[in-house]
């Protein structure tokens, strides 16, 4: 029995670093695009200010100690668009440069959580970030994936006492399993398989409410696609170790189980999902906010 557990936990952390690998290049595109923005709006700002200079050096001196710059109206008209143009690009610099910071210190967060601590956390936050990160891996493993992500976060919901690494988890291997579907069905030549025979259209709804169940406060995170959905077979073996649809090297098989232990066991919640073959799947975390933690 030992052994067995032992196995079960090495079984385990090679399932976190196949997802860390497939992660990491979608980590690496969402940090690329806000610094690229603000690579860009740099050296478009350093033309504007080469515009600037000219034309402050083209205008000479000032007429006397307190006067104006002898500027003529076409060069007003330049100087003021410049100076509109620097502070949107400045506004622009800032508002990129914070996007990757906090992609940063969300990732710091769960990574540096210690193993099974319970931290008051931004659940609007975790799901978020880590639906992009999932969106981005995709697009890097799978070229001309895409996918059309709809988003609803609770504004007002209070901090929840979760396990930040482990609730990242849960969401992101929903996420992958939700961005294969639709790109599967996206890939099918089938229109009987598609669903239909109208022009597919791959769509991922997520959502995180604040609901109650039996007087006891609760956070629901869902996720929906309209991608392959499941078979009757699949929905029975669901939770099983080592049960998977993916082609050998792009599935563990434990996603799906430690995503289970993980809502159920260590959050006291309740993970459930509705599926129609064909027309896509449902998964609804319900975690409790104080009773139950």
């Amino acid at each position: 029995m030992t052994e067995i557990e032992q196995l079960q936990h090495q079984l385990q952390k090679q399932e976190k670093l196949a997802s860390l690998g497939m992660l990491s290049a979608g980590i690496a595109h969402e940090i690329q695009n806000p610094l690229n923005f603000v690579i860009n709006f740099s050296k478009m700002s350093a033309r504007l200010l080469d515009d600037l200079t000219d034309i402050l050096q083209g205008a000479g001196q000032p007429q006397d100690a307190g006067g104006e710059w002898s500027l003529s109206e076409a060069d007003r008209e330049d100087l003021s668009d410049i100076v509109a143009d620097l502070k949107e690009n400045m506004g622009q610099i800032a508002e990129n440069g914070e996007r990757a910071v906090s992609i940063i210190q969300g990732i710091l967060l769960v990574s540096r959580g210690k193993e099974n601590e319970f931290i008051p956390s931004d659940v609007c936050h975790i799901v978020k970030e880590y639906v992009r990160l999932a969106y981005h891996a995709m697009r890097a493993n799978h070229q001309g994936f895409n996918v059309t992500i709809r988003e609803h976060y609770q504004e007002d919901l209070p901090p929840v006492m979760v396990i930040p690494q482990d609730l990242s988890r849960a969401v992101l291997n929903v996420m992958n399993n939700a961005c294969y579907a639709v790109w599967k069905k996206a890939a099918s030549p089938s229109p009987s398989r598609r669903g239909d025979v109208e022009e597919y259209v791959p769509e991922i709804s997520i959502s995180v409410q604040g609901s109650t169940v039996n007087e006891c406060p609760m956070v629901t995170i869902t996720i929906a696609d309209n991608g392959e959905g499941m078979s009757d077979e699949v929905k029975q073996h669901l939770f099983d170790n080592f049960f998977t649809t993916k082609p050998i090297g792009e599935g563990t098989g434990l996603g799906m189980a430690i995503t289970r232990d993980i809502i159920e066991n260590k959050h006291k919640g309740k993970i459930t999902f509705t599926s129609t073959e064909g027309q896509g799947t449902t998964f609804t975390f319900t975690i409790p906010v104080a009773c139950g933690n």
